[in-house]
């Protein structure tokens, strides 16, 4: 794998860097996870996922000998993952400046929600606030109503996405320009995620309204429909190819319909689509299209998901079949994946990380009593 040599240290904490971490560590990194003893003052229901393949050390950081075994761990890191306030970690003494002077070639990746300026830097947020500030969360959802998408534009893509991005090229340019800080805030990765559509408000192709435009499901032809067993179909065939190839699966004639990019009559048209698909169930219409350029695609729901042939077939998922979990992403081709072994309990791997790092039995003992590891 393309990380096997690289060490990630990642500070726990919620969302995005926990998420960076579990990419880096299916592209093969060594992540080790720093826990407070006894684990998170709030449960973490997304830990065993984003926690897959990484190790733990249990380390009270305001210990008055952290310190010592922490700048251990910074001596023998390549990468660095935190995701607190502005301030905390220079408060706790592992601040850029001082990894940076014990290790030059670190790659020191700070992730936060509003970015270390700005007049909302130090305002606590989440996902939604994030996104709701970068125009994200206006533009979806239908007309009368906003919906968050999940975690998935803030944390996920425009923040854990964008921090393994800017370390991986980090990593890449350190042997030129020595180490680096990485910052990843997500209200910049989310607005970024929107410059395709800010592009395209400008030049007077969307419009700033939700349920108005080509992909926030107004066209007839990119959205979901009901079929007659309560399940949907996801539809979406832009390109009048794809299109017709649909309305043949369908059974429609395109004669008999308005023109599809004809917007003054996409109620029309979407009505029509939507009693032919009232016909038939989910299964039928998923055989129908099978193998179709039509662009017409079941919704699948989480438990039917892992079990899809075409999601067994490339082993999107792994696990056992009651708690299955998405494998590794992205794959290097031509190079098996690294295994992604269970999330482990808070210090599980404590003494192992010391004994790698010189500790003898004596010293560990005593960091022990002294309260710095669980």
């Amino acid at each position: 794998m393309p990380l096997t040599d690289i060490t990630v240290l990642e500070f726990a904490g919620l969302g995005p860097v926990p998420f960076a971490g579990m990419i880096l560590a299916g592209l093969g990194a060594d992540v080790v996870r720093i826990d407070r003893p006894g684990g998170p003052p709030i449960p973490d229901p997304m830990v065993g996922a984003v926690g897959r393949g990484k190790r733990s050390i249990a380390i009270d950081l305001k210990s008055s000998d952290a310190g010592e075994v922490v700048f251990r761990l910074i001596n023998e890191a390549d990468v660095i993952l935190e995701g607190y306030r502005p301030g905390v970690m220079e408060r706790l003494g592992v601040g850029p400046d001082a990894c940076l002077a014990a290790n030059p070639r670190l790659v020191y990746g700070r992730m936060n929600g509003w970015g270390s300026g700005g007049p909302y830097s130090d305002m606590a947020g989440h996902d939604i606030n994030y996104i709701g500030l970068s125009g994200a969360l206006h533009a979806i959802g239908d007309s009368d109503r906003i919906s968050p998408p999940l975690n998935l534009v803030g944390d996920n893509g425009g923040g854990a996405m964008y921090l393994v991005a800017g370390v991986l090229a980090a990593l890449y340019d350190r042997d030129r320009s020595g180490g680096a800080v990485v910052e990843a805030a997500m209200v910049d990765g989310a607005a970024s995620l929107m410059s395709p559509f800010y592009e395209m408000a400008a030049i007077g192709l969307w419009k700033d309204r939700r349920d108005a435009n080509l992909l926030d499901g107004h066209a007839p032809f990119y959205t979901t429909y009901e079929t007659s067993d309560g399940g949907h179909m996801a539809v979406g065939p832009l390109e009048p190819a794809f299109y017709q190839s649909m309305l043949n699966g369908l059974g429609l004639g395109e004669a008999d319909l308005p023109p599809q990019y004809d917007r003054s009559r996409w109620q029309e048209l979407r009505e029509a689509i939507g009693r032919a698909f009232a016909r038939r169930t989910r299964a039928e219409w998923e055989d129908v299209f099978a193998g179709t350029d039509a662009c017409v695609t079941p919704v699948l729901t989480l438990a039917e998901a892992p079990r899809h042939p075409h999601n067994v077939a490339r082993r999107v998922f792994h696990g056992p079949s009651d708690h299955p979990l998405p494998g590794p992403a992205p794959r290097i081709v031509g190079r098996s994946s690294k295994s992604l072994r269970a999330d482990p309990e808070p210090g599980a791997d404590t003494i192992a990380i010391l004994r790698d790092l010189g500790y003898g039995s004596e010293r560990i003992e005593v960091l022990r009593r002294r309260g710095t590891i669980a």
